[in-house]
């Protein structure tokens, strides 16, 4: 599942730059066939790139919830969630082996 996210940002990422080629070339084209001044160019190329950020940004916000939601849908917990339960784990083994050690003996025997 991983992977396919891994694909879909790289995809997005390989946009930006064919875009970004493809934007100076766009430039050069609107400069002699529209007549169109290279601040004129560059300005529109802006407005291009940032509306491809934004899509990118979007792509990989609709990627990672789905990814999210197969993960919930088979079960599989976050990494947040395993280190936050790791941690507690730890936690309450320590309390207990502290519990067990600071109980008078006659009290362990039962």
């Amino acid at each position: 599942m991983f992977e396919l996210f891994e694909k879909a940002v790289l995809t997005a990422l390989g946009a930006a730059a064919l875009t970004q080629k493809k934007g100076e070339e766009l430039i050069q084209e609107m400069k002699s066939r529209y007549k169109i001044s290279e601040e004129e160019g560059r300005a529109f190329l802006d407005r291009i790139q940032e509306m491809a950020r934004t899509g990118q940004q979007k792509t990989a916000e609709v990627a990672e919830a789905e990814v999210k939601k197969a993960l919930d849908r088979m079960g599989m917990v976050s990494r947040d969630d395993y280190d936050r339960l790791e941690r507690r784990v730890r936690a309450l083994e320590a309390l207990a082996a502290e519990s067990v050690t600071s109980q008078p003996e006659d009290e362990c025997l039962g």
